[in-house]
């Protein structure tokens, strides 16, 4: 949303006005006072006394961000148990997944660094992710908590489906099982420990088991989905990654 300036620029460079007006018409909201955006497209590397820079903002802005994405993911999932919201939390406010929104929406070009890091080709995923996290802490400041949550609700609602679909295109079973069968030939089986709930609303519990041994755990409401879960856990003890 954009908001009313009501705010004087005598202190603001015209080229640095230039460039926060690009911003905002990029990340979709206009600052009431643009200081906070100053900030937030500051780099350590450019700090001064009279210049701070985005360092305690990327601290706020990481703790909003998981604040409502974790509120988010527990009402848009509201059958999915804590381990998997975890597991879509984590792949949606990564640093590679900030990086490439913080690209998308041109932060880049906006960021304002030190020569000696302008020197790179491209900006580290890391110091993409961190402006990313600053301009989420800049909305806050400058209007609350609903305008940064309508932000990263925007930017990042197609990161979540994106991640959500792959979790259900991965056979993790398969997976699992193709590990174990290329280490020692072994097969994995699976034991349901509980079931529970009405017919139209049931949980299982199952684990992965490698003979007598439990591998992993997972909860669904299908046996099917609740053996994914399990291989998928499993996999995750064993230090295995699905994608290799």
């Amino acid at each position: 949303m954009v908001g009313p300036r009501g705010f004087e620029h005598e202190n603001i460079a015209p080229v640095d006005l230039q460039r926060l007006e690009v911003c905002e018409k990029r990340i979709g909201y206009r600052f009431r006072d643009p200081n906070h955006l100053i900030q937030a497209l500051t780099h350590s590397s450019l700090k001064t006394i009279d210049n701070p820079c985005n360092e305690r903002m990327e601290f706020l802005g990481d703790s909003v961000l998981g604040m409502v994405m974790t509120e988010f993911l527990f009402n848009f999932f509201p059958d999915r148990p804590e381990g998997e919201l975890t597991q879509i939390k984590s792949a949606v406010v990564s640093t590679n997944t900030l990086a490439e929104e913080s690209q998308r929406l041109g932060l880049d070009e906006a960021y304002a660094v030190g020569k000696g890091v302008t020197s790179r080709r491209k900006l580290p995923n890391s110091l993409m992710a961190n402006v990313f996290e600053a301009v989420i802490a800049a909305i806050y400041l400058d209007s609350g908590i609903e305008e940064a949550k309508e932000f990263i609700i925007r930017n990042l609602y197609h990161q979540v489906l994106a991640v959500n679909q792959k979790e259900h295109s991965v056979n993790y079973k398969s997976i699992l099982q193709q590990h174990l069968q290329r280490d020692d030939g072994s097969t994995p089986n699976y034991r349901v420990v509980s079931e529970t709930g009405p017919d139209h609303a049931k949980e299982f519990v199952v684990q992965a088991m490698l003979k007598r041994e439990v591998l992993g755990t997972g909860q669904g409401n299908t046996k099917k989905e609740a053996e994914q879960v399990a291989a998928r856990v499993s996999l995750e003890q064993l230090g295995i990654d699905p994608a290799d």
